[in-house]
């Protein structure tokens, strides 16, 4: 082994190391707007209280169900959720479908999980 190859070796091990941490982490999606994470939070402590605690504690709710959860679904569950609540017989598709079901049994185990890691 020559001298360059020597101290190259070094650099390179250096060069993976510090690399290695960047590769292994994988991208955190923030596809939710402001507008709708602050939406969250407003509902969340009007419902739970309007203190400091809760501000942090329903800021984490909404981060872990953005992590959980992208947008569009989230966005298209909440759809759901109001548009049966309007009642009648033209809303009766969206409460029997089994496809909305799903995506609001999504979004509910999303919700769940956040409140069992936020507020505890």
């Amino acid at each position: 082994m020559s001298k360059a190859d020597r101290l190259s070796l070094p650099r390179a091990a250096l060069a993976l190391l510090l690399a290695g941490p960047a590769m292994a982490q994988t991208p955190v999606l923030n596809d939710y707007p402001t507008v709708a994470r602050a939406d969250y939070v407003f509902a969340c402590m009007s419902t739970n209280g309007e203190t400091a605690e809760m501000l942090a504690k329903c800021s984490c709710s909404i981060d872990h169900v953005a992590r959980l959860l992208p947008y569009d679904d989230y966005v298209k569950a909440e759809t759901i959720l109001r548009t049966v609540q309007v009642g009648g017989e033209k809303v009766a598709p969206f409460r029997a479908s089994a496809r909305h079901k799903a995506m609001v049994a999504d979004m509910r185990r999303a919700q769940i999980e956040a409140d069992i890691l936020c507020f505890q």
